[in-house]
């Protein structure tokens, strides 16, 4: 049986993780320090191109610094999971969900995040006793998906990622979901007190 209910420690009671996609080691890492001086903790880095592992690998040094974890995103692959693992990743993240691919980064020390988008998906990650989950595209599914899920899937802990920024993170979080995964909302500076103050609760 697989279990990622470390995720609960992981993300603590930081209700944001920060998503950089793209941005090269200089830019993740200038992000990040802003992320983290904000307050949010989690930091996940998208792995699909070698300059993404090598963001990845400058930003987990910098987190080990602070004493934090950098997780990869947007694993699909067992390649991306060895990946990952080699540039000291903490945990992966995936935008579907592939059993092959949260057995591969639960061996290599990674608890795994799959992606949902249906109660199929959900009951199944479920089954393999995957209680952390990652709901893609949330902007597309809505706020009304996840007070729809804790009906039949109470135990279910949803990260909601796809479309997410300070206006409308907050509907989210009252929908029950108990971490909002942010990108490019970062980089905005009229977001980032909105974004403050959901860290402030």
């Amino acid at each position: 049986m697989l279990d990622n209910s470390s995720f609960a420690t992981l993300f603590g009671d930081v209700p944001l993780m920060a998503i950089l996609r793209g941005m090269g080691a200089e830019r993740t890492l200038a992000v990040a320090t802003a992320a983290w001086d904000l307050g949010i903790t989690s930091v996940e880095v998208p792995v699909q191109t070698p300059a993404d592992v090598e963001a990845l690998r400058v930003l987990a040094e910098a987190a080990r610094e602070r004493g934090l974890t950098v997780g990869a995103g947007t694993v699909i692959s067992v390649e991306h999971v060895h990946q990952a693992a080699d540039a000291g990743a903490s945990f992966t993240v995936s935008p579907g969900f592939d059993l092959e691919v949260v057995k591969a980064s639960h061996d290599a020390g990674m608890p795994a995040l799959p992606g949902v988008a249906t109660a199929t998906d959900v009951q199944l990650a479920m089954k393999s006793g995957l209680t952390w989950l990652k709901a893609f595209p949330a902007s597309l599914l809505g706020p009304g998906w996840f007070k729809a899920m804790s009906g039949p899937f109470p135990q279910a802990n949803f990260v909601a990622t796809g479309g997410m920024d300070s206006t409308n993170a907050a509907q989210f979080l009252d929908a029950g979901v108990r971490v909002v995964a942010v990108g490019s909302a970062l980089e905005d500076s009229a977001q980032l007190p909105a974004l403050a103050s959901l860290l402030r609760g």
